[in-house]
C-alpha cells in the first residue's frame, strides 16, 4: 500500500543559515527517491515572496513560494539563522500561526525555535536550539522547558533540533515516524550521513 504525498514546506528568510534549510531538503527529497513509489515527500522552500532570499554568506536562493500561493503543508520546517529580524515581523508570525493550524507537525532546526516561541507555537513545550543560544531562549521566553545536550526534541507534534547538522538527524527522524526506520536508514546511507537515531546521542 502506498502513501499519499507529503508536503513538507521550509521556511527561509534573509540570513539564514544554509544546512538548517539544505540539509532537511536533501533529507526529503533523497528519501522521496528512495521510496517504493517516487513522490513522497514533496519539497519546497517558501518564504515571504518568491523573490530570490539571500542566506547566510550570501548564498543566494529562490524559494518555490511566497506566503500569498503555496500548496497546502503538512510539515512545516522553520530555518534558524539570523532570527531577531524576523521575530519583529507582523506578518511571518501570522502566517506562522495560520500554518500551525493547518499543519500535521511542525520543526523547527537551530534558531528557528525563536520564531515559533515569538508567533507563540511554543508556549511551555520542551524545546531545543543551538547550545550558544541556549541562554537567550531561556531568557526570552522563561515558561518554555529548554533542554540542553539533545539533538531534537518532541512534544506532540512539534519538534525542534539543536543547532545546524542536527536538523538533519531530526528530519530523518521524521522520514522513520512518517515513512518508516527503514526509508530512513537507507536514506541516510544514500547520504552518507550518521544517523544519531537517538535525540540525545
Amino acid at each position: 500500500m502506498t502513501m499519499k504525498t507529503i508536503n513538507v514546506g521550509i521556511y527561509i528568510y534573509e540570513q539564514a543559515e544554509v544546512l538548517d534549510f539544505s540539509g532537511p531538503f536533501e533529507v526529503f527529497s533523497t528519501a522521496s527517491r528512495l521510496y517504493q513509489r517516487p513522490g513522497l515527500f514533496n519539497v519546497f522552500l517558501v518564504a515571504e515572496t518568491a523573490a530570490p532570499v539571500k542566506a547566510r554568506a550570501g548564498y543566494t536562493v529562490l524559494p518555490a513560494y511566497g506566503f500569498e500561493k503555496h500548496p497546502g503543508i503538512d510539515v512545516l520546517v522553520v530555518a534558524g539563522g539570523v532570527h531577531q529580524g524576523e521575530m519583529k515581523k507582523t506578518e511571518v508570525m501570522q502566517w506562522l500561526k495560520h500554518q500551525a493550524q493547518e499543519t500535521g507537525l511542525i520543526a523547527s532546526v537551530c534558531t528557528g525555535v525563536f520564531l515559533l516561541a515569538q508567533a507563540g507555537i511554543v508556549t511551555r513545550q520542551q524545546v531545543t536550539t543551538h547550545h550558544q543560544d541556549i541562554s537567550e531562549l531561556k531568557s526570552l521566553f522563561p515558561a518554555l522547558e529548554v533542554v540542553e545536550n539533545v539533538r531534537w526534541t518532541q512534544s506532540g507534534n512539534i519538534l525542534t533540533s539543536a543547532g545546524i547538522a542536527a536538523g538533519i538527524d531530526m528530519s530523518l527522524h521524521l522520514v522513520s515516524e512518517l515513512a518508516g526506520s527503514g526509508l530512513a536508514e537507507k536514506t541516510a546511507d544514500q547520504m552518507e550521513f550518521f544517523w544519531r537515531k537517538q535525540n540525545n546521542e
